[in-house]
Protein backbone atom coordinates (compact mmCIF):
# COMPACT_ATOMS: atom_id res chain seq x y z
CA UNK A 1 0.00 0.00 0.00
CA UNK A 2 1.32 3.35 -0.79
CA UNK A 3 1.65 6.34 1.23
CA UNK A 4 -1.49 7.78 -0.46
CA UNK A 5 -3.67 5.11 -0.36
CA UNK A 6 -2.97 5.09 3.48
CA UNK A 7 -3.59 8.77 3.71
CA UNK A 8 -7.02 8.43 2.16
CA UNK A 9 -7.54 5.40 3.99
CA UNK A 10 -7.31 7.23 7.16
CA UNK A 11 -8.86 10.06 6.26
CA UNK A 12 -12.59 7.79 5.84
CA UNK A 13 -11.68 6.09 9.10
CA UNK A 14 -11.49 9.17 10.70
CA UNK A 15 -14.65 10.43 9.48
CA UNK A 16 -16.51 7.20 9.72
CA UNK A 17 -15.51 7.47 13.63
CA UNK A 18 -16.48 10.81 14.40
CA UNK A 19 -19.84 10.20 12.96
CA UNK A 20 -20.53 6.96 14.71
CA UNK A 21 -19.11 8.83 18.10
CA UNK A 22 -21.72 11.47 17.22
CA UNK A 23 -24.32 8.96 16.86
CA UNK A 24 -23.24 7.02 20.31
CA UNK A 25 -22.68 10.59 22.71
CA UNK A 26 -26.27 11.33 21.13
CA UNK A 27 -27.17 8.12 23.43
CA UNK A 28 -24.70 8.98 26.12
CA UNK A 29 -25.85 12.84 26.87
CA UNK A 30 -29.10 10.86 27.99
CA UNK A 31 -27.16 8.76 30.79
CA UNK A 32 -27.31 10.21 34.21
CA UNK A 33 -24.34 10.97 36.87
CA UNK A 34 -24.83 7.48 38.29
CA UNK A 35 -24.87 5.72 34.72
CA UNK A 36 -21.47 6.94 33.68
CA UNK A 37 -20.16 6.19 37.09
CA UNK A 38 -20.69 2.68 37.33
CA UNK A 39 -19.18 2.50 33.41
CA UNK A 40 -16.08 4.45 34.49
CA UNK A 41 -15.48 2.56 37.93
CA UNK A 42 -15.67 -0.75 35.72
CA UNK A 43 -13.00 0.97 33.30
CA UNK A 44 -10.79 1.78 35.81
CA UNK A 45 -11.01 -1.66 37.75
CA UNK A 46 -10.58 -3.17 35.03
CA UNK A 47 -7.18 -1.10 33.34
CA UNK A 48 -5.38 -1.33 36.59
CA UNK A 49 -5.47 -4.89 36.49
CA UNK A 50 -3.24 -4.50 33.44
CA UNK A 51 -0.63 -1.64 34.99
CA UNK A 52 2.47 -3.57 35.04
CA UNK A 53 1.99 -5.37 31.39
CA UNK A 54 1.02 -1.56 29.93
CA UNK A 55 4.01 -0.33 31.77
CA UNK A 56 6.30 -2.73 30.49
CA UNK A 57 4.81 -2.69 26.77
CA UNK A 58 5.09 1.34 26.43
CA UNK A 59 8.85 1.02 27.36
CA UNK A 60 9.72 -2.14 25.30
CA UNK A 61 8.15 -0.04 22.76
CA UNK A 62 9.07 3.40 22.48
CA UNK A 63 12.33 2.91 23.88
CA UNK A 64 11.53 5.93 26.47
CA UNK A 65 11.80 5.95 30.46
CA UNK A 66 11.73 3.26 33.20
CA UNK A 67 9.01 0.81 33.58
CA UNK A 68 8.53 0.74 37.26
CA UNK A 69 7.81 4.43 36.45
CA UNK A 70 5.58 4.23 34.28
CA UNK A 71 3.94 1.52 36.38
CA UNK A 72 3.02 4.45 38.95
CA UNK A 73 1.80 6.50 36.53
CA UNK A 74 -0.66 3.85 34.86
CA UNK A 75 -1.67 3.17 38.59
CA UNK A 76 -2.39 6.75 39.44
CA UNK A 77 -4.20 7.32 36.09
CA UNK A 78 -6.30 4.64 36.73
CA UNK A 79 -7.29 3.96 40.53
CA UNK A 80 -5.85 7.25 42.49
CA UNK A 81 -7.69 8.97 39.25
CA UNK A 82 -10.94 7.21 39.65
CA UNK A 83 -11.01 7.68 43.36
CA UNK A 84 -10.62 11.14 43.10
CA UNK A 85 -13.45 11.67 40.54
CA UNK A 86 -15.85 9.04 41.63
CA UNK A 87 -17.95 11.36 43.63
CA UNK A 88 -17.82 14.39 41.31
CA UNK A 89 -21.30 15.86 39.91
CA UNK A 90 -20.05 16.90 36.09
CA UNK A 91 -23.42 16.41 34.14
CA UNK A 92 -27.07 17.02 35.29
CA UNK A 93 -27.75 19.54 37.98
CA UNK A 94 -23.89 19.76 39.45
CA UNK A 95 -25.04 22.78 41.93
CA UNK A 96 -27.83 24.64 43.15
CA UNK A 97 -28.56 27.95 45.22
CA UNK A 98 -31.45 27.52 47.09
CA UNK A 99 -31.36 31.21 48.88
CA UNK A 100 -30.07 32.68 45.32
CA UNK A 101 -32.42 30.85 43.43
CA UNK A 102 -29.47 29.82 40.77
CA UNK A 103 -29.25 25.96 39.40
CA UNK A 104 -25.89 25.03 37.19
CA UNK A 105 -26.57 22.08 34.97
CA UNK A 106 -23.56 20.02 33.31
CA UNK A 107 -23.91 19.65 29.69
CA UNK A 108 -21.32 17.55 27.70
CA UNK A 109 -19.38 18.94 25.22
CA UNK A 110 -20.07 16.04 22.00
CA UNK A 111 -17.23 14.57 20.21
CA UNK A 112 -13.83 15.06 21.90
CA UNK A 113 -10.34 14.21 19.50
CA UNK A 114 -7.71 13.00 21.58
CA UNK A 115 -3.78 12.95 20.52
CA UNK A 116 -1.80 11.35 23.55
CA UNK A 117 1.79 11.47 23.71
CA UNK A 118 4.65 8.74 22.92
CA UNK A 119 6.33 9.76 25.88
CA UNK A 120 3.56 8.69 28.40
CA UNK A 121 1.03 6.79 25.95
CA UNK A 122 -0.49 4.02 28.41
CA UNK A 123 -1.43 6.59 31.70
CA UNK A 124 -2.54 9.19 29.18
CA UNK A 125 -4.62 7.56 27.06
CA UNK A 126 -6.36 5.87 30.43
CA UNK A 127 -6.62 9.61 32.22
CA UNK A 128 -8.23 11.12 28.81
CA UNK A 129 -10.87 8.14 28.51
CA UNK A 130 -11.62 8.23 31.92
CA UNK A 131 -12.77 11.80 32.05
CA UNK A 132 -14.41 12.32 28.40
CA UNK A 133 -16.93 9.34 30.03
CA UNK A 134 -17.26 10.56 33.44
CA UNK A 135 -18.15 13.96 31.65
CA UNK A 136 -20.99 12.32 29.32
CA UNK A 137 -18.59 12.45 26.22
CA UNK A 138 -17.45 10.44 23.08
CA UNK A 139 -13.57 10.52 22.19
CA UNK A 140 -11.80 9.53 19.19
CA UNK A 141 -7.87 8.36 19.31
CA UNK A 142 -5.19 9.43 17.05
CA UNK A 143 -2.67 7.19 18.43
CA UNK A 144 0.74 8.37 18.44
CA UNK A 145 2.87 6.16 15.51
CA UNK A 146 5.76 5.52 18.11
CA UNK A 147 3.30 4.19 20.88
CA UNK A 148 0.82 2.54 18.60
CA UNK A 149 0.70 -0.94 20.05
CA UNK A 150 0.60 0.25 23.40
CA UNK A 151 -2.34 2.95 23.15
CA UNK A 152 -4.24 0.28 21.08
CA UNK A 153 -3.98 -2.37 23.52
CA UNK A 154 -5.21 0.61 26.31
CA UNK A 155 -8.24 1.23 24.30
CA UNK A 156 -8.88 -1.96 23.50
CA UNK A 157 -8.97 -3.09 27.57
CA UNK A 158 -10.95 0.24 27.76
CA UNK A 159 -13.91 -0.10 25.35
CA UNK A 160 -14.42 -3.82 26.38
CA UNK A 161 -14.76 -3.00 29.71
CA UNK A 162 -17.35 0.38 29.08
CA UNK A 163 -19.59 -1.76 26.46
CA UNK A 164 -20.12 -4.69 29.11
CA UNK A 165 -21.88 -1.99 31.19
CA UNK A 166 -23.34 -0.60 28.41
CA UNK A 167 -21.68 2.38 26.56
CA UNK A 168 -22.64 2.29 23.57
CA UNK A 169 -20.49 1.15 20.51
CA UNK A 170 -18.76 4.06 19.10
CA UNK A 171 -18.41 6.36 21.99
CA UNK A 172 -14.33 5.53 22.49
CA UNK A 173 -12.65 4.94 19.07
CA UNK A 174 -9.36 5.15 17.96
CA UNK A 175 -8.09 5.61 14.44
CA UNK A 176 -6.63 2.07 13.34
CA UNK A 177 -4.57 3.34 10.03
CA UNK A 178 -2.33 6.18 11.09
CA UNK A 179 -1.77 9.03 8.84
CA UNK A 180 -0.96 12.68 10.02
CA UNK A 181 -4.01 13.43 6.97
CA UNK A 182 -6.37 11.63 9.26
CA UNK A 183 -5.26 13.13 12.38
CA UNK A 184 -6.17 16.65 10.32
CA UNK A 185 -9.38 15.32 9.10
CA UNK A 186 -10.34 13.55 12.75
CA UNK A 187 -9.66 17.14 14.33
CA UNK A 188 -11.45 19.19 11.37
CA UNK A 189 -14.76 17.17 11.26
CA UNK A 190 -17.77 19.17 11.78
CA UNK A 191 -18.95 16.95 14.64
CA UNK A 192 -15.93 17.41 16.58
CA UNK A 193 -16.97 19.74 19.53
CA UNK A 194 -12.93 19.91 21.03
CA UNK A 195 -9.69 18.93 20.69
CA UNK A 196 -7.28 17.40 23.68
CA UNK A 197 -3.59 17.19 22.59
CA UNK A 198 -1.12 16.06 25.18
CA UNK A 199 2.58 16.42 24.12
CA UNK A 200 2.15 16.59 20.03
CA UNK A 201 3.65 19.67 19.36
CA UNK A 202 3.47 18.94 15.54
CA UNK A 203 0.03 18.42 15.83
CA UNK A 204 -0.89 22.26 17.44
CA UNK A 205 -0.90 24.29 14.61
CA UNK A 206 -3.16 21.73 12.91
CA UNK A 207 -5.34 21.33 16.14
CA UNK A 208 -6.09 25.71 16.20
CA UNK A 209 -6.38 26.11 12.32
CA UNK A 210 -9.49 23.80 12.71
CA UNK A 211 -11.03 26.65 14.46
CA UNK A 212 -12.22 23.62 17.29
CA UNK A 213 -11.39 24.47 20.94
CA UNK A 214 -7.98 23.49 21.84
CA UNK A 215 -7.00 22.10 25.31
CA UNK A 216 -2.73 21.39 25.01
CA UNK A 217 -0.35 20.67 27.67
CA UNK A 218 2.57 21.95 26.07
CA UNK A 219 6.33 21.78 27.12
CA UNK A 220 7.10 23.01 30.60
CA UNK A 221 10.89 24.29 31.30
CA UNK A 222 9.78 24.89 34.82
CA UNK A 223 12.95 26.50 36.67
CA UNK A 224 13.77 25.49 40.33
CA UNK A 225 14.63 28.07 42.80
CA UNK A 226 16.43 27.32 45.94
CA UNK A 227 16.04 30.15 48.58
CA UNK A 228 18.63 30.78 51.28
CA UNK A 229 15.85 29.24 53.83
CA UNK A 230 14.84 26.16 52.22
CA UNK A 231 15.96 22.60 53.56
CA UNK A 232 18.50 22.27 50.64
CA UNK A 233 19.33 18.72 51.44
CA UNK A 234 15.22 17.84 51.04
CA UNK A 235 14.55 19.99 47.93
CA UNK A 236 18.36 18.58 46.22
CA UNK A 237 16.99 15.66 46.97
CA UNK A 238 13.15 16.23 45.66
CA UNK A 239 14.48 17.75 42.18
CA UNK A 240 16.91 14.89 41.64
CA UNK A 241 14.06 12.58 42.19
CA UNK A 242 11.76 14.03 40.62
CA UNK A 243 14.19 15.19 37.54
CA UNK A 244 15.11 11.28 36.72
CA UNK A 245 11.78 9.77 37.56
CA UNK A 246 10.86 7.82 33.91
CA UNK A 247 14.19 9.57 32.95
CA UNK A 248 12.86 12.97 32.99
CA UNK A 249 10.21 12.96 29.96
CA UNK A 250 7.11 14.22 32.63
CA UNK A 251 6.96 17.45 31.11
CA UNK A 252 6.24 19.23 34.50
CA UNK A 253 9.66 17.74 35.99
CA UNK A 254 12.53 20.77 36.65
CA UNK A 255 14.85 21.71 33.65
CA UNK A 256 16.83 24.27 35.85
CA UNK A 257 17.87 25.16 39.28
CA UNK A 258 18.19 28.47 40.28
CA UNK A 259 20.24 28.95 43.80
CA UNK A 260 21.12 32.22 45.43
CA UNK A 261 24.80 32.49 45.70
CA UNK A 262 25.00 32.24 49.68
CA UNK A 263 23.79 28.59 49.21
CA UNK A 264 25.44 27.70 45.57
CA UNK A 265 28.49 25.75 47.21
CA UNK A 266 26.15 23.93 49.68
CA UNK A 267 23.37 23.17 46.90
CA UNK A 268 26.40 21.80 44.36
CA UNK A 269 28.03 19.73 47.34
CA UNK A 270 24.69 18.29 48.29
CA UNK A 271 24.11 17.88 44.17
CA UNK A 272 27.12 15.79 44.05
CA UNK A 273 26.65 13.47 46.87
CA UNK A 274 23.08 12.24 45.32
CA UNK A 275 24.41 11.06 42.02
CA UNK A 276 24.86 14.22 40.16
CA UNK A 277 27.59 15.19 37.67
CA UNK A 278 29.01 18.90 36.91
CA UNK A 279 29.74 18.64 33.30
CA UNK A 280 32.96 20.32 32.04
CA UNK A 281 32.40 23.41 29.61
CA UNK A 282 33.21 21.40 26.64
CA UNK A 283 31.36 18.49 27.45
CA UNK A 284 28.33 20.41 27.86
CA UNK A 285 28.87 21.85 24.55
CA UNK A 286 29.50 18.22 23.22
CA UNK A 287 26.00 17.03 25.06
CA UNK A 288 24.21 19.57 24.00
CA UNK A 289 24.26 19.34 20.15
CA UNK A 290 22.13 15.93 20.48
CA UNK A 291 19.26 17.64 22.12
CA UNK A 292 17.81 18.97 18.97
CA UNK A 293 16.93 17.55 15.55
CA UNK A 294 17.99 20.27 12.65
CA UNK A 295 14.06 21.09 12.45
CA UNK A 296 14.34 22.23 15.88
CA UNK A 297 12.28 19.31 16.96
CA UNK A 298 13.51 16.59 19.86
CA UNK A 299 16.36 14.33 19.29
CA UNK A 300 14.28 10.32 20.12
CA UNK A 301 17.78 9.27 20.66
CA UNK A 302 18.42 11.00 23.67
CA UNK A 303 14.75 11.56 25.05
CA UNK A 304 14.12 9.13 27.84
CA UNK A 305 18.06 8.00 28.50
CA UNK A 306 19.52 7.73 31.98
CA UNK A 307 22.45 10.26 32.73
CA UNK A 308 24.71 7.21 32.21
CA UNK A 309 23.84 6.10 28.53
CA UNK A 310 23.61 9.88 27.27
CA UNK A 311 27.40 10.84 29.09
CA UNK A 312 28.21 7.25 26.56
CA UNK A 313 26.77 9.14 23.96
CA UNK A 314 29.84 11.68 23.71
CA UNK A 315 32.51 9.45 24.92
CA UNK A 316 32.60 10.45 28.69
CA UNK A 317 32.86 8.18 31.33
CA UNK A 318 30.99 9.34 34.22
CA UNK A 319 30.32 6.77 37.59
CA UNK A 320 27.73 3.77 37.35
CA UNK A 321 25.77 5.64 39.74
CA UNK A 322 25.51 9.15 38.15
CA UNK A 323 21.70 9.94 38.42
CA UNK A 324 21.56 13.46 36.30
CA UNK A 325 24.24 15.74 34.03
CA UNK A 326 24.74 19.38 35.61
CA UNK A 327 25.84 21.67 33.24
CA UNK A 328 26.61 25.21 34.76
CA UNK A 329 25.02 28.27 32.83
CA UNK A 330 24.84 32.14 32.89
CA UNK A 331 22.74 33.32 30.15
CA UNK A 332 19.36 32.41 28.71
CA UNK A 333 18.48 32.07 25.13
CA UNK A 334 16.39 30.52 22.66
CA UNK A 335 19.41 29.22 20.91
CA UNK A 336 20.70 27.92 24.37
CA UNK A 337 19.61 24.10 24.54
CA UNK A 338 20.47 24.31 28.73
CA UNK A 339 17.41 27.20 28.30
CA UNK A 340 14.88 24.80 26.86
CA UNK A 341 13.09 21.42 27.42
CA UNK A 342 14.76 18.42 27.77
CA UNK A 343 13.38 15.36 28.40
CA UNK A 344 16.31 13.72 29.67
CA UNK A 345 17.77 13.77 33.07
CA UNK A 346 20.04 17.04 32.75
CA UNK A 347 19.57 20.37 34.54
CA UNK A 348 21.14 23.81 33.84
CA UNK A 349 22.39 25.10 37.02
CA UNK A 350 22.55 29.16 37.46
CA UNK A 351 23.58 31.05 40.80
CA UNK A 352 22.14 34.87 41.19
CA UNK A 353 22.77 37.03 44.25
CA UNK A 354 19.49 37.71 45.52
CA UNK A 355 16.21 36.07 45.24
CA UNK A 356 15.14 39.30 43.47
CA UNK A 357 17.76 38.47 40.77
CA UNK A 358 16.90 34.80 40.78
CA UNK A 359 12.99 36.28 40.33
CA UNK A 360 13.95 37.57 36.96
CA UNK A 361 16.21 34.50 35.73
CA UNK A 362 13.41 32.18 36.30
CA UNK A 363 11.31 34.51 34.23
CA UNK A 364 13.50 34.74 31.13
CA UNK A 365 13.45 30.88 31.53
CA UNK A 366 9.96 30.70 31.20
CA UNK A 367 9.49 33.46 28.65
CA UNK A 368 12.02 31.54 26.53
CA UNK A 369 10.18 28.39 26.62
CA UNK A 370 7.42 26.98 28.99
CA UNK A 371 5.24 30.28 29.51
CA UNK A 372 2.22 29.24 31.05
CA UNK A 373 3.60 25.61 32.36
CA UNK A 374 5.06 25.43 36.12
CA UNK A 375 7.71 27.14 38.32
CA UNK A 376 9.22 25.47 41.15
CA UNK A 377 10.39 26.70 44.41
CA UNK A 378 11.68 25.64 47.28
CA UNK A 379 12.08 27.81 50.27
CA UNK A 380 10.52 28.19 54.03
CA UNK A 381 10.00 32.68 53.49
CA UNK A 382 6.45 32.40 52.64
CA UNK A 383 6.80 36.49 51.52
CA UNK A 384 9.31 35.33 49.06
CA UNK A 385 6.60 32.28 47.74
CA UNK A 386 3.90 34.49 47.51
CA UNK A 387 6.13 37.58 45.49
CA UNK A 388 6.94 34.11 43.06
CA UNK A 389 3.58 33.16 43.13
CA UNK A 390 2.29 36.78 41.93
CA UNK A 391 4.53 37.38 38.92
CA UNK A 392 5.76 34.04 37.52
CA UNK A 393 3.65 33.44 33.82
CA UNK A 394 2.80 30.02 35.03
CA UNK A 395 -0.36 28.58 35.59
CA UNK A 396 0.98 26.08 38.52
CA UNK A 397 3.69 26.88 41.13
CA UNK A 398 4.82 24.23 43.21
CA UNK A 399 6.15 24.59 46.59
CA UNK A 400 8.96 22.12 48.18
CA UNK A 401 8.01 19.18 46.65
CA UNK A 402 9.27 17.08 43.87
CA UNK A 403 7.84 19.25 40.24
CA UNK A 404 7.30 15.71 38.56
CA UNK A 405 4.64 14.38 41.04
CA UNK A 406 3.51 17.04 42.41
CA UNK A 407 2.43 19.23 39.45
CA UNK A 408 0.31 16.05 38.30
CA UNK A 409 -1.26 16.17 41.35
CA UNK A 410 0.44 13.05 42.96
CA UNK A 411 2.07 15.17 46.03
CA UNK A 412 0.25 18.06 46.10
CA UNK A 413 -4.09 18.76 46.12
CA UNK A 414 -3.68 20.11 43.00
CA UNK A 415 -6.27 17.52 40.59
CA UNK A 416 -4.69 14.65 39.48
CA UNK A 417 -4.34 15.07 35.76
CA UNK A 418 -1.70 14.21 32.72
CA UNK A 419 -2.54 17.39 30.67
CA UNK A 420 -1.73 20.45 32.40
CA UNK A 421 -3.28 23.70 30.66
CA UNK A 422 -0.69 26.40 30.43
CA UNK A 423 -3.83 29.12 30.01
CA UNK A 424 -3.78 32.47 27.75
CA UNK A 425 0.42 32.62 28.75
CA UNK A 426 0.74 29.22 26.90
CA UNK A 427 -2.14 30.06 24.02
CA UNK A 428 -4.25 27.48 25.59
CA UNK A 429 -7.53 28.68 26.85
CA UNK A 430 -7.20 26.74 30.56
CA UNK A 431 -4.68 26.77 32.89
CA UNK A 432 -5.95 23.98 35.01
CA UNK A 433 -4.83 20.93 35.70
CA UNK A 434 -7.60 19.49 32.93
CA UNK A 435 -10.65 17.99 34.89
CA UNK A 436 -13.93 16.41 33.55
CA UNK A 437 -15.12 20.07 34.60
CA UNK A 438 -12.80 21.24 31.40
CA UNK A 439 -14.89 18.99 29.29
CA UNK A 440 -18.68 20.25 29.90
CA UNK A 441 -20.54 23.69 29.30
CA UNK A 442 -22.43 24.66 32.43
CA UNK A 443 -25.96 25.68 31.89
CA UNK A 444 -27.20 28.21 33.81
CA UNK A 445 -30.61 28.49 35.20
CA UNK A 446 -31.80 31.34 37.28
CA UNK A 447 -35.16 32.52 38.70
CA UNK A 448 -36.36 36.01 39.00
CA UNK A 449 -36.01 37.55 42.14
CA UNK A 450 -36.74 41.06 41.65
CA UNK A 451 -38.16 43.61 39.46
CA UNK A 452 -37.45 46.34 37.74
CA UNK A 453 -38.59 48.91 39.71
CA UNK A 454 -36.21 47.11 42.55
CA UNK A 455 -33.32 47.88 40.67
CA UNK A 456 -34.33 52.06 39.79
CA UNK A 457 -35.82 52.39 43.11
CA UNK A 458 -39.15 53.41 41.62
CA UNK A 459 -38.34 55.62 38.96
CA UNK A 460 -39.68 55.29 35.97
CA UNK A 461 -36.93 54.38 32.90
CA UNK A 462 -37.56 54.22 28.94
CA UNK A 463 -38.64 57.34 26.99
CA UNK A 464 -41.85 58.69 28.23
CA UNK A 465 -40.45 58.67 31.62
CA UNK A 466 -40.87 61.50 34.06
CA UNK A 467 -39.10 63.07 36.30
CA UNK A 468 -40.00 61.83 40.14
CA UNK A 469 -40.44 64.35 42.30
CA UNK A 470 -37.30 63.22 44.60
CA UNK A 471 -35.33 63.72 41.92
CA UNK A 472 -32.19 65.50 42.94
CA UNK A 473 -31.05 69.03 41.07
CA UNK A 474 -28.35 67.04 38.85
CA UNK A 475 -31.30 64.71 37.49
CA UNK A 476 -33.85 67.54 36.43
CA UNK A 477 -30.56 69.43 35.32
CA UNK A 478 -29.57 66.35 32.93
CA UNK A 479 -33.11 65.54 31.92
CA UNK A 480 -33.47 69.59 31.09
CA UNK A 481 -30.20 69.21 28.88
CA UNK A 482 -31.50 66.12 26.71
CA UNK A 483 -35.14 67.86 26.43
CA UNK A 484 -32.80 70.61 24.81
CA UNK A 485 -30.73 68.39 22.69
CA UNK A 486 -33.47 66.44 21.52
CA UNK A 487 -35.33 70.34 20.30
CA UNK A 488 -32.06 70.80 18.71
CA UNK A 489 -31.78 67.56 16.66
CA UNK A 490 -35.39 68.04 15.80
CA UNK A 491 -34.09 71.54 14.34
CA UNK A 492 -31.42 70.25 12.04
CA UNK A 493 -33.10 67.68 10.29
Amino acid sequence: MNRIDNDLLSVQEARILVENAREAQEILATFSQEMLDKIVGHMAETVYKYARELAVLSQEETGFGKWPDKLVKNIFASDFLYKKIRDMKVVGIISEDKENKTIDIGVPVGVIAALPPSTNPASTTIYKTLIAIKSGNAIVFAPHPKAKKTITKVLDILIRAAEEKGLPSGAIGYLRTIAVDGTVALMNHKDTSLILITGVPKMVKAAYTSGKPTIYGGPGNGPAFIERSADIRKAVADIVSSRTFDNGIVSASEQSIVAEDCIADEVRRELKKIGAYFMTGQEAEQLSKLFFRPDDSLNPEIVGKTAVELAGHIGICVPEDTKVLVSEQKFVSSANPYSREKLCPVLAFYVEKDWINACEKCIELLVNEGRGHTLIIHSKNEEVVREFALKKPVSRVLVNTPATLGGIGATTNLFPALTLGSGAAGGGFTSDNVSPMNLINIRKVGYGVRQLEDITNGTQVGKDAKVSKTSSLSDQSSTDLVELLEKLLKQLT
